[in-house]
């Protein structure tokens, strides 16, 4: 099947700054990907490459197998939603929808009528007559959405559009928008820094890094199986070992990583089997999350871990549940990951 967009050695160079550099990507049709990032590392210049906004500066760029390179904005047939929503404050949400509409030429009665239908989609049916400063944020949201999709785009691109929201909104506009690409079916491609919206919301994600991308995968590959240090780090909480750790507590001398909730207490006096890796330590902080607990244990010989618990109704008691207690920690030798590309220090 043809992809939905598919990237060939593309590069973006403004000057000597590599802001995209050489990346080859393929994004399945009706796939929500996520392309997820910290500020800088190129994922927004990729999503204005895809736009038309930008053009590559080397490699080769398709949609679903047009190429691209050269084509403006007006003639791809995607079309993109901010995270400021640039809504018209002077038109009613009605005519905010249909904007796309009239520019087209649509009679204003089609306009209206799809519009409506727009709206219905979005949960926003009785707000039609509303200006955008009358509404909240998740409904400017929904607004933007209903105008990006009104003119039926094969692709939909989405740049950090929850970021101006507050956690609790941001959480239930994640729900929403999964559920409306799924609605639609049309593919979804979403910017974000934030790796719980990439986690809950995509069906793969890349995670760029100073203009190139270290993995691409499911949510839970990338999570469970990180291919590099960076990728562990940002994805998620990590623990990376350094080679000379790594050997002293797992026998392996190279780097490597563990997620803190794979690793727990021993009882005072259990024995662990052989499958399992044991250290002893203690414990030099801890600090409490309300879903988890996370403690940091030096360990004996040097170097530390951290460790995060749920805080479960009838969760087997704790070891070591106060700063200055000894602790032995257990984990399964699957649990740890080799990396590549560097490592820092433990507990990163």
């Amino acid at each position: 099947m043809t992809p939905a967009v598919r990237f060939e050695r593309v590069s973006r160079h403004f000057g000597e700054v590599r802001a995209v550099d050489e990346v080859s990507l393929e994004i399945a049709d009706g796939e929500f990907f996520a392309m997820l990032g910290p500020s800088g590392s190129g994922k927004t210049t990729c999503l204005r490459l895809i736009a038309g906004f930008e053009q590559p500066t080397a490699g080769h760029i398709e949609i679903h197998g047009v190429t691209v390179e050269g084509v403006p904005p007006y003639e791809r047939d995607v079309n993109t939603v901010f995270q400021d929503y640039a809504l018209f404050p002077h038109m009613s949400v009605l005519d905010n929808v249909a904007y796309g509409l009239m520019v087209k030429g649509a009679a204003k009665a089609e306009r209206r009528r799809q519009a409506e239908e727009m709206l219905e989609l979005v949960v926003l049916a009785g707000l039609a007559g509303r200006r955008p400063a009358q509404l909240s944020g998740g409904q400017r949201q929904r607004v933007a959405l209903a105008r990006a999709l009104i003119n039926h785009p094969r692709v939909l691109l989405l740049d950090e559009p929850l970021g101006a929201l507050d956690l609790k909104l941001r959480e239930q506009m994640q729900i929403e928008l999964k559920a409306l690409q799924r609605r639609v079916g049309i593919t979804f491609v979403y910017v974000t820094h934030d790796q719980g919206e990439a986690l809950s919301m995509s069906d793969r994600l890349a995670v760029f890094n100073e203009g190139r991308i270290e993995q691409v995968g499911r949510p839970d590959e990338v999570y469970e199986h990180p291919a590099t240090a960076f990728v562990a780090g940002f994805v998620g909480f990590t623990n990376i070992l350094a080679p000379e750790l790594a050997g002293r507590l797992t026998g392996r001398a190279e780097a490597l990583s563990i997620r803190p909730e794979r690793i727990d207490f021993l009882a005072p006096g259990e024995a662990a089997a052989e499958a399992l890796c044991t250290v002893e330590g203690e414990v030099a902080d801890i600090q409490y999350h309300g879903a988890n607990t996370r403690y940091q244990v030096r360990l004996a010989g040097g170097g530390e871990l951290i460790v995060i618990r749920q805080n479960a109704r009838g969760a087997r008691a704790r070891a070591g549940a106060r700063p200055g207690e000894p602790v032995r920690l257990v984990w399964d030798r699957g649990d740890v990951q080799p990396l590549h590309g560097g490592t820092g220090e433990a507990g990163g």
